[in-house]
C-alpha cells in the first residue's frame, strides 16, 4: 500500500494552521499538471473527507491524499521548514526524476 509520511515539526504546523481557522480535519495533498518540469504539489487544509482520498494519520494528524497523485507521491516525506524568512513544506520525494531550477515543478 503506498504511503505519505510528515515529520513532527510539519504535524507541529498543520495542527497550528488548523486550530487558527478553528475547524478542518487535517491536510490535503494532490499535484497538478503545471511548470516546466510537468507537476506541483498541491497542499489545501481538509474540511471534509472526499470519497475517494486515501487518508494516514501520523503524529496525532490526518493527511488526505488524492488516489491520482498517490503514485507520484508513494513513499514521500512531507517537512515543515524556516529557511531564513521563509517558511514552507517540503517534500522529500523518491519518486521525483527531475525539477525546474526554482523547485516549483517535477517530473516522475
Amino acid at each position: 500500500m503506498a504511503h505519505l509520511s510528515i515529520t513532527t515539526t510539519a504535524a507541529e504546523q498543520i495542527r497550528r494552521v488548523l486550530d487558527e481557522r478553528g475547524h478542518g480535519l487535517g491536510l490535503r495533498v494532490s499535484v497538478k499538471p503545471s511548470g516546466c518540469s510537468g507537476y506541483s504539489y498541491v497542499l489545501d487544509f481538509a474540511d471534509e473527507a472526499a470519497g475517494d482520498d486515501v487518508s494516514f494519520k501520523e503524529h496525532g494528524v490526518q493527511v488526505f491524499v488524492a488516489p491520482d497523485a498517490l503514485t507520484m507521491l508513494d513513499g514521500s516525506e512531507v517537512d515543515y521548514v524556516n529557511e531564513g524568512l521563509n517558511r514552507f513544506f517540503r517534500f522529500n520525494n523518491p519518486n521525483v526524476k527531475d525539477q525546474c531550477g526554482c523547485g516549483e515543478s517535477f517530473s516522475v
